[in-house]
């Protein structure tokens, strides 16, 4: 019985022996790492998929219409709000990327409520409602650039309400009362340049940026007149000049004119209104615009800088260089929109960002709930010269600012996914221009020399 016993136990060990995973029993190259996100290809109809899930989400939480008490009915977002200006212009551009026009349907039937109803609310001496409060008496950016943007881009985009298209008279006064604050109300620097007294004064947010600037230059394309494009090329030069930090390849959050010693904390977000405010100069200036060869560089050189932060999961951090600081999703999805955008449009090469992009999307799909709700994102956020501030800053799927960013995000990797094919070669991500059946095949020296591929 022993002599039984030690033979099984010959037998065994000769067994794990013979399935020793080593170099000369196994090609080691070809272990399935422990990814902590899925990767490697995408299809479109994953894409799809989140996309759907989020607009029927934001869909039900957007009611448009009048309570009984005066005042609007209320979702789990305000339909106002700059968040909510990114996100209907987010969704006009799924609609022309996809073609299905309930995505300009609804952001049709919301701006043309708040068309009708601007008009009532302004003849009462108090407003009772904050939502149209906000719209009719902006107090900041915040309050008017991304929703004016919005409506003039619904204007000239020919989406239909009730078989019409939309005419300017329809949103002229909302669209003017919103020109004119960021024109006239909100307070600049002595060149122009966006600023604010908070947190102290002459302080310049990386925020403002993107809540202003392609405001005033689609006022160009909306108006026809091209000082509003050249006076937003100008004031973009004045941003980068202040808020730039070349030795990292990224943008500080917070500038306060006159100091020698400026805070440099580097925000995900505001870096986000920062490149995407980049890509939509890009898209609207002209292609002989004087400024636009500076502009491009800038997309180009903001571009490296993201792609050497992205996180091994995908993500970026809360602080863009600070890898001890939490990933965060609505930052996340603005890169992807901004880089894929960017491929799509030729700025950028497909071979080096089309991966950093897709490893984008993959990390923002595992935020996406099966509901529609966009988990991780950072909530509201003012600015602060310590990092705990940044640190300790609260992530919600309440929070408004993930959900634009993430519908760009789909209706731009659908774009992308149908100009490159991404392949996985050798185990890693790989896009390429063409389809590729075999994009490495063997190659081996014959005897002529001349060597020869093999599929």
């Amino acid at each position: 019985m022993r002599y039984l016993s030690l033979m099984l136990l010959l037998a065994f060990v000769g067994v794990a022996k013979a399935q020793e995973v080593n170099d000369m029993t196994t090609p080691l190259h070809l272990l399935k790492p422990d990814y902590k996100i899925p990767y490697g290809e995408t299809t479109k109809q994953e894409v799809s998929d989140a996309l759907e899930r989020i607009f029927r989400y934001v869909d039900s939480e957007t009611p448009y219409a009048l309570k009984a008490d005066g005042t609007l009915e209320r979702g789990a977002f305000r339909i106002g709000s700059y968040e909510w200006g990114i996100t209907y212009q987010a969704l006009l551009y799924a609609a022309k990327v996809t073609g299905d026009r309930r995505y300009g349907d609804y952001v049709a039937r919301r701006l043309n409520f708040i068309a009708e109803m601007a008009p009532k609310f302004r003849k009462q001496k108090n407003c009772k409602d904050a939502q149209m409060g906000q719209i009719l008496y902006p107090r900041a950016l915040d309050d008017c650039g991304t929703m004016c943007t919005a409506m003039m881009k619904y204007v000239n985009s020919g989406e239909k309400r009730n078989g019409k298209r939309a005419k300017k008279n329809e949103l002229g006064w909302v669209i003017d009362n919103y020109y004119t604050f960021i024109d006239k109300g909100q307070y600049r620097l002595a060149d122009r340049t966006f600023a604010r007294h908070r947190p102290q004064r002459n302080t310049i947010w990386l925020d403002d940026m993107y809540m202003g600037i392609p405001t005033v230059a689609y006022r160009g394309i909306y108006t026809g007149n091209s000082k509003y494009l050249d006076e937003a090329a100008t004031m973009y030069k004045n941003f980068v000049r202040r808020m730039w930090v070349p030795e990292k390849g990224i943008y500080r959050h917070g500038y306060v004119e006159g100091l020698t010693d400026q805070p440099t904390y580097h925000w995900a977000r505001a870096n986000g209104w920062a490149i995407l405010t980049t890509v939509e100069l890009l898209d609207m200036l002209p292609q002989k615009h004087p400024d636009r060869p500076f502009i491009l560089e800038q997309l180009r050189k903001h571009a490296r800088g993201l792609a050497a932060l992205q996180s091994s999961e995908g993500f970026w951090h809360q602080l863009l260089d600070r890898n001890d600081s939490y990933l965060e999703t609505s930052a996340t999805a603005i890169y992807t929109y901004c880089l894929a955008h960017a491929v799509c449009e030729g700025w950028l090469d497909g071979i080096t960002y089309g991966p950093v992009a897709q490893l984008g999307w993959t990390a923002l799909q595992t935020q996406i709930t099966k509901d529609g709700r966009v988990r991780g994102t950072c909530v509201g956020t003012g600015m602060a010269f310590d990092p705990a501030f940044y640190y300790y800053r609260p992530v919600s799927a309440a929070a408004a600012h993930g959900y634009g960013p993430a519908i760009w995000a789909a209706a731009e990797m659908l774009r992308l996914l149908d100009q490159w094919h991404p392949r996985t070669n050798d185990s890693g991500l790989h896009y390429y221009k063409q389809e590729q059946t075999n994009p490495s095949p063997l190659f081996y020296l014959t005897d002529d020399g001349k060597g020869e591929a093999v599929e």
